[in-house]
């Protein structure tokens, strides 16, 4: 009876809502409409009121927007008699479907996701299941997979039943006997280099004879050589923290049917964005809001899926499956649909136990994306979601949203160039007033920005997730374009790690966001120009000379992240304070360290008359390290010191020389996964609309600035340099 009278309800709710979004009102009404549901929306968000307020909030908001939708299908598209007006409308049309279709399966994704999970009960060392560690790798340097093993090998787990595992996809007997002397000597080197590697810390190397299927076929080899009940995935650059298993192996005992579970990916370095718009300490990441959302999202319809790495897996699961699926390059998300649709479950655990490093140069990023962009795709074509037998309805919608997002770079071009559509050529792609575009059209998007914000608050500010957007739509879609018209071309490539940029300098990608900015910069002056020499058309004019002029903002601030920035780091130091004793030339000091990363430390030393420090000398660091190793020495090279009363602030450079080094290095960063979530949860905060779009225009202004100004000196050098030939 009650499930009868909840759909008289929601049948009732859904009549009403349909009637007053197709009410005949005219512009007066339907602002002083706008105006009460934004009003509304405002109230509950000052209020800071959750659970079903949240929901009243968004259902105010979704019934304007589908008021904005009847609007633009029923009263703004050109005549069909007018193909040179009507074929540029009906695409920025469907390009504005695409969109509301997108957010109206956000919604349902992440309208009211779950909380995280509460820890499981844990459990005795001879309850535990024995677990297969696989860290992929093809042409990683040996030094990162050193960082990322000897992390494997700390975790806290009982020793008899874990097994890490290298698996080497650069050292296959195929590239061994490559045709290419050079090639082959080089894999030949690598192979007998991580092979000693692997010795030293106790982890087994495994290859194979050819480079078959990519990262899915290496770990299918990987899965014939073991015989863990659990397989954990860590990528090359991906180390665990020590409590990695013992916060995940736990649930696959509460349920059998449980194939997956996925944790978040938590990087040391900012992405090319953040690093050269200089946000990384202050604003989340982009992966964030994926990670601390919609991932919480999903699993409330258990499709959350496998991102790659950073996971724990059921054997008997993969067995079911024959393995990692590999007809896409998106191996991971296509081996949980599989899953999925054979009636087993997923978990996502929103704690961040692993600590990776993303591309850093602005090229890398963008190949990335494409590899994601063109593996969905493919997926898309060949698995299809919606249609896929054995999915729930709820698991459907929530494929539907992570296949199809990827599709964004097309809409993304049309509301670019829609505006020049009218100041160039002069066509109607829109057949309404400047009054009735504002009230319905602005009504829309800040609507869309207050939805946005309910959904993603401060895990994502405002107009972020359009630069995202932008500054991959520019490359991303030909990627996309590529892959529809050939579905099985594109190749798994692997993503560039530990890169660095030790020079300021524009991406090599960089010229055609130059363009475009020029030709959104003539087009401006035109509109400028227009609305003078065309004063009854102004109210139009100005309404898309405003849109052109937030494409300017965007592209503008694109030209920033183009820009690359100089480091002379390599790499991004994490905040610790761990007790340690510093010694040099048979001298031992109190200290303490103050911060590590990848490649060394900042030790502090505590101690009147301290001499004999210099640059390039080597020193020890003596400290008691979270794993079960003893009180140990970990050799490092001054690099740099300074020193202010009794305090002499040393920079280290770590210098491993054997197998227990690379574990203590392993054991500085990664060992305590608390400081990852302490750093993620003090950059979030949500600055609200208002005060997120005035801080963007801000950045946008000086990364614009910035931007061209790198184009003068790029100019200028390459001027002088032709000048000298």
């Amino acid at each position: 009876m009650r499930v009868f009278l909840s759909a008289v309800v929601w049948a009732l709710a859904s009549v009403l809502i349909i009637t007053l979004v197709t009410l005949p009102i005219n512009t007066r009404t339907q602002l002083i409409a706008s105006l009460l549901v934004v009003g509304v929306m405002a109230i509950i968000r000052v209020l800071k009121a959750e659970g079903k307020w949240r929901l009243v909030a968004l259902a105010f908001g979704s019934a304007m927007i589908l008021r904005y939708v009847y609007w633009r299908t029923t009263s703004t598209l050109p005549p069909v008699n007018q193909l040179e007006n009507f074929i540029p409308g009906l695409l920025v049309y469907l390009a504005e479907m695409y969109s509301v279709l997108m957010l109206a399966l956000s919604l349902f994704v992440v309208s009211m996701p779950l909380p995280p999970r509460p820890p499981y009960s844990k459990r005795q060392d001879g309850e535990l299941p024995t677990v297969d560690v696989f860290v992929p790798t093809y042409n990683e340097d040996e030094g990162l997979l050193a960082n990322t093993l000897a992390a494997a090998r700390n975790l806290d787990y009982p020793p008899e039943k874990l097994t890490v595992w290298l698996l080497d996809d650069g050292g296959t007997l195929q590239k061994r006997k490559s045709a290419n002397v050079l090639d082959a000597r080089a894999a030949e080197q690598r192979h007998n280099s991580l092979k000693l590697l692997c010795k030293d810390l106790g982890v087994n190397y495994l290859t194979r004879d050819k480079n078959e299927h990519a990262k899915a076929g290496n770990l299918n080899n990987g899965l014939k050589h073991s015989t863990g009940d659990l397989v954990a995935v860590f990528d090359a650059d991906h180390a665990p923290a020590r409590d990695f298993l013992l916060e995940t192996v736990g649930f696959f005992a509460d349920d059998p049917k449980l194939f997956l579970v996925q944790t978040p990916h938590f990087f040391l370095n900012p992405d090319p964005v953040e690093r050269n718009l200089r946000t990384f300490e202050k604003m989340p990441s982009e992966n964030e809001m994926f990670y601390g959302i919609i991932q919480r999202g999903l699993d409330k319809w258990d499709a959350a899926f496998f991102c790659g790495s950073a996971a724990v897996l059921n054997r008997k699961a993969l067995d079911v499956s024959n393995g990692f699926s590999g007809v896409s390059i998106t191996e991971d998300c296509e081996t949980a649909l599989d899953l999925h649709s054979r009636g087993w479950h997923s978990i996502y655990l929103d704690r961040p136990l692993i600590a990776g490093l993303q591309p850093a140069t602005f090229a890398s990023f963008i190949g990335q994306r494409s590899r994601w962009a063109q593996g969905m795709m493919q997926i898309l074509r060949f698995r299809f979601p919606p249609l896929k037998r054995g999915l729930s309805f709820p698991q459907r919608l929530c494929y539907m949203s992570s296949t199809l997002f990827w599709l964004f770079p097309f809409p993304r071009t049309i509301f670019l160039f829609a505006p020049l559509f009218y100041l160039f050529f002069d066509l109607q792609i829109f057949t309404s007033s400047g009054g009735e575009f504002l009230v319905y059209s602005l009504a829309y998007m800040v609507v869309n920005l207050m939805m946005q914000n309910y959904l993603y608050g401060s895990f994502r500010w405002p107009w972020i997730s359009e630069l995202y957007e932008y500054v991959q739509t520019v490359h991303l879609l030909p990627a996309v374009v590529s892959v529809m018209l050939n579905p099985r071309k594109p190749t798994f490539k692997v993503t560039a790690k530990d890169e660095s940029v030790s020079v300021s300098r524009l991406s090599e990608i960089s010229r055609p966001f130059f363009v475009i900015f020029f030709v959104l910069l003539v087009a401006f002056a035109i509109s400028v120009y227009r609305v003078y020499s065309e004063p009854y058309k102004a109210d139009v004019t100005l309404v898309v000379g405003g849109w052109n002029l937030l494409n300017i903002i965007l592209a503008g601030c694109a030209l920033g992240v183009v820009s690359e920035r100089g480091e002379r780091q390599s790499s991004r130091r994490v905040k610790v304070s761990r007790r340690c004793e510093f010694g040099i030339d048979g001298r031992w000091f109190t200290a303490t360290i103050e911060d590590v990363s990848a490649n060394g430390t900042a030790v502090q030393v505590y101690t009147e008359g301290f001499q004999g420090i210099s640059v390039e000398k080597l020193g020890t660091l003596r400290f008691q390290p979270y794993s079960d190793l003893p009180v140990s020495d970990l050799p490092v090279e001054i690099r740099n010191f300074d020193t202010v009363g009794d305090v002499t602030t040393i920079g280290c450079r770590y210098k491993p020389q054997k197998a227990t080094d690379h574990r203590l290095i392993a054991d500085l960063i990664f060992a305590n996964s608390a400081q990852w979530t302490q750093f993620q949860i003090s950059r979030r905060h949500n600055p609200g609309i208002i005060g997120g779009t005035i801080w963007f225009l801000g950045l946008a202004t000086y990364q614009t600035g910035r931007g061209l100004s790198y184009l003068v000196r790029n100019t200028s050098r390459d001027s002088a340099a032709a000048s000298r030939r």
